[in-house]
């Protein structure tokens, strides 16, 4: 986000944790009383899924207060405030495309935490935008794209779970749907809650396919593991997994959001892991 903003000269100000605890009411408050800002774009969240089930306090104060926080201060001081959230508020089930107004089911603490988020942010904050995405890729820190470029080097072979199928999205494209959901050429403001992500759906197993056939055009690895496509069952993790994430964004598009062509952004982040020689 700070790079788009910095590219379209916004004033802005990156707030790390260390920088502000956003669970701290009295540090929210004398921060945002000293910045003063126009919007706030809450990005920041418990996302460690698994450790989540054994930290339910933790993840509810990260996702759920947090959040709550900065709405509050938004609301009080007529600022904006925009808030990322995620597939996870869904079951799963099914195969058709989440839309906004689908019935809410989490099926893990870190859904809960995040669902508990939405309702408070908007409890606090009625003019809110939230962003709902999925899984989320980057140059930029730990994430799948990284794992699966890694785990090539070092072995022959790769099971992946093919049971699970979402739409990729690349972290610089939500910072794109963000900026446009902010700055319409119109007089009204969009509220409530939108769906954002890639443009594509696949399974984990095609997803792993397609970034080793990127990485090894970019020659980061020798040649592409054997993928061994298999189902959840025999990958089990301590929180459960949507099986099915894929979210409409028909709402987004239709106020002018384009949506993230992941396997083009995926070609960038490749460029990107390449250029640091990792």
């Amino acid at each position: 986000m700070a790079r788009l903003l910095a590219s379209c000269k916004e004033e802005f100000q990156v707030l790390s944790s260390a920088d502000l605890d956003i669970t701290d009411a009295s540090a929210v408050n004398s921060t945002l009383d000293l910045i003063k800002p126009d919007i706030v774009i809450n990005a920041a969240a418990y996302t460690a899924v698994d450790k989540a089930e054994s930290e339910p306090d933790v993840a509810h104060r990260v996702n759920e207060v947090g959040p709550a926080l900065l709405a509050s201060w938004c609301a009080e001081n007529t600022a904006r405030f925009v808030h990322v959230s995620t597939d996870y508020v869904f079951s799963g089930e099914g195969r058709v495309a989440w839309k906004e107004t689908d019935a809410v089911d989490p099926q893990s603490v870190y859904g809960a935490s995040k669902l508990a988020g939405e309702k408070a942010v908007l409890a606090a904050c009625p003019e809110a935008v939230i962003l709902r995405t999925s899984w989320v890729f980057s140059e930029y820190g730990n994430n799948f794209v990284k794992t699966m470029v890694k785990l090539a080097r070092q072995r022959d072979q790769l099971s992946v779970v093919s049971d699970q199928i979402g739409c990729p999205t690349y972290a610089g494209d939500i910072a794109k749907a963000i900026y446009s959901l902010l700055h319409r050429d119109v007089t009204e403001k969009l509220v409530g809650i939108y769906h954002f992500s890639g443009d594509v759906a696949v399974s984990w197993w095609a997803f792993a396919r397609e970034v080793h056939q990127q990485a090894l055009r970019a020659g980061l690895i020798e040649r592409c593991p054997e993928l061994i496509a298999i189902p959840s069952s025999e990958y089990p993790t301590p929180a459960a997994r949507p099986a099915f994430s894929v979210l409409d964004c028909s709402q987004a598009v239709a106020v002018g959001v384009v949506l993230s062509d992941w396997k083009i952004a995926l070609e960038a982040v490749i460029c990107s892991i390449q250029s640091e020689g990792m």
